[in-house]
Formats: C-alpha cells, structure tokens, sequence
C-alpha cells in the first residue's frame, strides 16, 4: 500500500515500528531568586508514549504550549530529556555516545517552522543543503554541487539558484530549501515541525502535497507536528492530540476526525473551518484559560475546562487505554474508574 492509500484509508502501516517513544518526559527548572534556586519544572512533556510506522506519518496535534515541539526535539536529543526512552530501528537514542549520535542522525532530521529564521542568512543555497554533505563526508566540491542541484529539483527548486541567499526566496521557496537540507542525508525519518504554519494557505498546500511526494519516492516516516487539524486530516495516518504535556488521545486519522472520544479533541475538531458557507458547525468553547505546567491540575488535566466533567475527574489521572481497533483515550467518559 502507498502512502496515500494508506493516509486515504486511515490505516497505519503494517510493517512494523521505525521509532518507538516510551514514557518520555522533558521538564525545564523553574529558577528564582538572588541564588536561581530550582522552585519548581515546567513539564513540558510529561509521560508520552507512542510508535511511528515504517513509512507512516503520525500526526501530533494541540494548541500551542502543549509541548508537541519540545517532544519533537527530545526525540533526535536536540533537547535532553528529562526521563523516557527512545528507540529508533530497535537502538536507544538516549544511551548512545556523542560520536555515535552523529551517525545515528544521518537517518533522523527535522524541517523547523520558521523558513525565515532557520536558514543562515550569510550562507548560500548551496552552502545550507549541502553543508551536512561536507560534515559527514559523503560529497566534496564537484560532487557535491551536484548533489544539491538534483536536491533542489526534487524540492521544486530551479538548480541555478545555488549562489543565493535566503532573503532572496519567498517564505515557500525558503521552506523547500529547508526539506530539501533535510532530505540531503537520505534519512527515514523527519520531524516536521509546523513546516507550513508561517505560509501562505495556498502555499501550505503546494507544501503538503511536496511532503507526500517524497515521502513515497523516499519510503520517509514523518512526525507531522501541527496546530491545524486541517492539515493533519490530510497528511497523517493516525494522529495523537495532546494537552498540557500528555497524549489524551491517538487513533486512526479517518477514525479520530470520525469518531472524537475525548471533548478536549471533540473541541479542536469544532474549530475546523467548513469551506460550505451553507453549513453550520457547532463551535465548543472552552471555558477558562489552559493550566500551568508548573503546577497542572491533579487528575485529568483538561477536567477544570472540560463540560462533561464527573467525579471521577479530579482523582487519579485516566490512563491511555486502547478501547478497541487501537484507537486509544484517556478519558472516564470511555474508561473505568475503577
């Protein structure tokens, strides 16, 4: 099955996990005073766990400040994590040396939101993709200006662009320059992280299309890390929404937008725009403010804003639970309490 008749029938695939993420959690110290003593931790990413299929996108949603982008960076060590663990093609990313990590990275890169701030503007076009070439000692001078151009025409790029600098793209061209230095080291597996958010909606759809193209020529596994459920729907195999640093839910992309368990995504789903002015969908408004996390309710997290709240809600925090076809909730409304 490709890759778009799997995203079409909602399927993960079935041949096995790239990357598995095992209860993973990034806290940041809370420092006040004349001596910065450690007062508290923002928990960022509190207890995560989930798998991305060969050749799969998984889809990680929520509003901002839930902690999708920190998850992101903990899983290539952009950012060390605070507990968890994380295993890609069957080796611990967190237990090996700083030389070894090197090469485990020529198969895990990432595309960062900002097109603007992510390239060095003091660096040509040929510099930026072409530079991990060097740094890894896979193509020098001739070759590796080759290289480059037949990145850049697999981007959509013209090759004839290699002696420019960033600020004479568009923020699309500047995002095709960013996958195509993703792309340069041929890795299986990319953090996207909100590679569209800063363009343009036409372009964001050139963008995604792009992405599904190499993801099928290059056999990719995408972690596709947005705010807009809209584009996830289209891009992803299954998606994990997230609150306050933990998934509250993960399903099948068809079943999860079909079928939303939990009223913390029954509320995200709400906010989708319908392109039929002659269709009117029901907003959910949630009430108050999102919690710190520094200190973040006990029990379910989202229980202070949630409107179909019980008693169970502010105890014991609602485990994961699969409640069948590996559609997963962390919820009492569709778990037992006991």
């Amino acid at each position: 099955m490709n890759g778009a008749a799997a995203r079409q029938n909602g399927a993960a695939p079935s041949n096995g996990a790239l990357l598995e993420v095992r209860r993973l959690k990034k806290y940041f110290p809370v420092k006040r005073g004349l001596f910065s003593r450690v007062t508290g931790h923002v928990r960022a990413v509190d207890d995560v766990s989930f798998t991305v299929g060969r050749k799969e996108t998984l889809g990680l949603v929520g509003e901002s400040g839930c902690g999708k982008t920190t998850a992101g960076r903990t899983i290539l060590r952009l950012l060390e994590p605070t507990a968890g663990e994380v295993v890609f093609e069957g080796r611990p990313v967190f237990e090996v040396p700083r030389g070894e990590l090197r090469r485990m990275r020529r198969h895990m890169q990432i595309i960062f939101q900002d097109p603007y701030g992510s390239l060095n503007p003091r660096m040509t076009v040929a510099g930026i993709v072409g530079e991990a070439l060097g740094v890894h000692g896979i193509a020098r001078g001739a070759e590796r200006r080759e290289m480059v151009k037949e990145l850049l025409e697999k981007v959509g790029l013209n090759p004839d662009h290699l002696t420019r600098y960033p600020h004479e793209f568009s923020g699309g061209q500047r995002q095709r320059i960013g996958i195509a230095r993703a792309l340069a080291l041929r890795p299986r597996f990319i953090v996207c992280d909100e590679p569209v958010s800063a363009l343009d909606v036409s372009i964001q759809a050139q963008i995604i299309n792009l992405l599904e193209a190499l993801q099928d020529e290059f056999e990719l596994s995408y972690l596709f890390i947005a705010h807009d459920l809209a584009v996830v729907e289209h891009i992803s195999n299954r998606v994990a929404v997230m609150y306050l640093g933990e998934i509250v839910e993960l399903a099948a992309s068809v079943e999860l937008y079909r079928r939303p368990l939990h009223p913390y995504t029954e509320a995200l789903l709400s906010a989708i725009p319908v392109p039929d002015p002659t269709t009117k969908r029901k907003r959910i408004i949630l009430p108050g403010d999102v919690p710190s996390p520094v200190d973040p309710p006990r029990g379910c997290r989202f229980h202070p804003r949630c409107p179909r709240r019980f008693e169970p809600c502010d105890g014991m925090p609602p485990p994961l639970t699969d409640v069948g076809g590996g559609h997963l909730v962390a919820c009492y409304l569709h778990v037992n309490a006991n």
